[in-house]
């Protein structure tokens, strides 16, 4: 019962940062949100919305990490993994009424520098996707993976970086135009860069 309690206020802080933010969201509105009771909520995190926040942004990163898994695993190529990618996050926003973004990238422009424990959060969520996209982007054939340290000649790394930057930025005009348009073409050009980086000898 305890876990179900805890799951729920995270996963409702989770769906309010991709909705509104962080500093749009407060603990009450979590706790009406999720159903539980008030004082559960610092049971559970002791020191308040700063701890819930950078929790509720890891297992934001979580589900972006499993839809990465998803777009990729199984397909010929990298492209195809990367046109996935921006296709279902295209699909995702416009069933959530073009309301639920990224919430690392909102959260992490909101407390860059006012929480360094949410700020910390937000980098260690980056990490983890860039982790990923180049792991599975030098399965492709761009060279060796070494963490996420981006060093010249690490190409896999520089192309996942494109891939995340391009996909929350197109992930912002898409949410702010109300059309999935911008994610079908930053899409498709960063599939193209990594179709020519791994064409290459």
């Amino acid at each position: 019962m305890a876990t179900g309690t805890r799951d729920r206020i995270l996963a409702a802080a989770s769906t309010l940062l991709r909705r509104q933010g962080y500093n749009a969201t407060g603990v009450k509105q979590v706790i009406d949100e999720s159903g539980a009771a008030f004082g559960s909520l610092y049971h559970f995190f002791p020191a308040g919305k700063e701890e819930l926040g950078a929790e509720a942004v890891m297992v934001s990163s979580a589900a972006f990490e499993r839809l990465l898994a998803e777009a990729f695993d199984g397909v010929p190529d990298a492209a195809t993994g990367v046109r996935r990618l921006f296709a279902e996050a295209a699909r995702q926003l416009v069933d959530s009424g073009y309301a639920e973004g990224s919430a690392i990238a909102t959260v992490a422009l909101e407390t860059a520098n006012s929480s360094e424990r949410v700020r910390e959060a937000c980098a260690a969520a980056f990490e983890r996707w860039l982790t990923a996209a180049a792991a599975r982007i030098a399965a492709g054939g761009a060279g060796t993976v070494p963490g996420t340290q981006r060093t010249p000649g690490n190409r896999a790394v520089e192309l996942a970086v494109g891939v995340v930057a391009a996909l929350e930025g197109a992930l912002v005009l898409a949410r702010t135009l109300r059309s999935t348009e911008p994610l079908r073409i930053a899409g498709e050009l960063v599939a193209q860069q990594v179709d020519v980086a791994l064409a290459r000898p």
